[in-house]
């Protein structure tokens, strides 16, 4: 009889220990478990530790409660300048029902990959380029708003999208290359046409300032031939300016000037005109004696 209960109450321990490793369930800190009862969904959701459930009755499914970093592949796309880019973005997400994660929708994150997809073409073809490429953090809110107004309602909550990378055409680049050395040459040469024009009034006051003063200009001229004999030149160019050529001119007093002699008037002798090839010498011979 002893032998018997004895029996009786192992079986009845082992039955117990099976039981209690078949209910038993530990639920991680950055977990939730969520119970179907036969199927149907438990209001109560499982917090983290230690929980128990029915065996064979009760399943319980854990939920990930972290932030997801899900990338987005890289979508080809045409935008509203009609230009061909790709883009590639991320996406950072996370449960915040695990009830509706679960009985909402079949699988989550398929569900926000395929929507994150579908929303950055939609949004390539609604941007123009320029902003692809320097307006992101407007486009990112965006993109943001197009995939979290449906995954609202599938206990998930989009937490930021990110546009990782825009690559454009070879083509593309080169002329957007070409386009900016244009733009920064048109700079440069305002700017040094700015400088001419400040240049030439800072010249117009110091030429006024010389011109009241005519000697200035002779120090500035020698100032500058001290510049230049400074280095170590061979040769020394000077340049006159004729404005000191006219101030020499000025300053040198007037030259007598000679009185012109007379030129006494010489005879002029008649000259005969040649003879002609077919001439009479008997002719000739008379002319000559007259003469």
């Amino acid at each position: 009889m002893v032998e018997e209960l004895v029996a009786a109450g192992v079986t009845l321990a082992s039955v117990g220990a099976v039981y209690a490793m078949a209910a038993a369930r530990v639920v991680k800190q950055y977990e939730r478990g969520v119970v179907f009862r036969l199927g149907k969904l438990r209001s109560d959701v499982r917090g983290p530790g230690f929980t128990m459930v029915v065996p064979f009755v009760d399943k319980l499914r854990k939920v990930n409660m972290q932030i997801v970093t899900m990338p987005v592949p890289a979508q080809e796309g045409i935008t509203r300048d009609n230009v061909t880019v790709r883009v590639d973005a991320v996406v950072y997400f996370k449960v915040v029902d695990a009830a509706d994660a679960l009985v909402q929708v079949e699988d989550y994150r398929f569900a926000v990959s395929q929507m994150a997809q579908t929303s950055l073409r939609s949004i390539i073809g609604k941007s123009d380029l320029d902003d692809l490429l320097s307006n992101r953090e407007k486009l990112n809110q965006g993109l943001e708003l197009m995939i979290d107004s449906p995954s609202i309602g599938w206990g998930v909550q989009i937490d930021r999208v990110e546009i990782k990378d825009v690559s454009l055409p070879e083509t593309m680049k080169r002329s957007m290359a070409r386009q900016a050395e244009a733009d920064r040459e048109r700079r440069a040469r305002i700017i040094n046409a700015d400088a001419e024009l400040q240049a030439s009034k800072k010249l117009a006051e110091a030429a006024e300032q010389m011109s009241e003063q005519p000697a200035a200009l002779q120090l500035r001229l020698l100032q500058t031939v001290v510049a230049v004999a400074a280095e170590k030149n061979s040769t020394l160019v000077l340049p006159f300016p004729v404005e000191l050529l006219r101030f020499l001119e000025r300053a040198a007093p007037a030259a007598p000037v000679a009185p012109v002699a007379p030129v006494a008037a010489q005879p002029v002798q008649e000259q005969l005109p040649p003879a002609g090839p077919h001439s009479d010498p008997e002719s000739e011979g008379s002319v000559s004696g007259q003469g």
